[in-house]
């Protein structure tokens, strides 16, 4: 039997998304965002408002990264959500990671987390149904150590976390359990 839950944000689960910007001196912000996807094959979505000091920092550079938040840095990922960079402005220190400039945009690429989507900021929308970042991808930088044989990026050993929206709990990726665009094949 199903029970009626009301409306609330059931997309489960949300993938834990770091976004890495320059703020107008240079110094590096980052924060924690679960609300965001991708919008075709070279474009990124984030749903942040107009507040954040991200947003901020997109607008005045035109570029972010998009890092993958993983096991190994849950502490950090989860600080740098907790905390907002317009109030704490040494929060990156605080955090403990560490990062290098992007190769191919004026942002960060944090070290600590396996793999960075680096991005052209390309518009902000803000409207009645929503606010949001869109990026262009220029790059995608990856640790060799999430590599398989192949040069392809290895899901399991990214060691990825994902956002529960119904118990703001963090969960780590599982095992393979079938192949996109195969398995359905069986009932053709």
């Amino acid at each position: 039997m199903k029970k009626n839950l009301g409306a609330t944000s059931a997309i489960f689960p949300m993938p834990v998304l770091m976004v890495g910007t320059y703020d107008s001196e240079g110094k590096v912000d980052v924060m924690n965002a679960a609300w965001g996807m991708m919008e075709d094959m070279k474009k990124v979505a984030l749903n942040l408002t107009a507040t954040h000091k991200t947003v901020k920092n997109i607008k005045e550079k035109g570029a972010f990264t998009v890092a993958i938040a993983d096991v190994n840095n849950i502490v950090a990922a989860d600080y740098v959500g907790m905390v907002s960079g317009n109030t704490t402005p040494d929060k990156f220190e605080k955090s403990g990671l560490h990062a290098t400039k992007s190769e191919f945009v004026d942002a960060p690429v944090i070290d600590e987390f396996p793999i960075t989507m680096e991005c052209k900021f390309i518009e902000y929308q803000e409207g009645e149904n929503g606010c949001g970042v869109i990026g262009e991808i220029v790059n995608v930088v990856a640790d060799e150590k999430v590599l398989d044989a192949n040069g392809k990026v290895d899901p399991l050993k990214i060691n990825a976390i994902l956002f529960d929206t119904f118990g703001n709990g963090y969960y780590s990726i599982g095992e393979k359990v079938g192949q996109a665009f195969s398995d359905g094949k069986k009932l053709m």
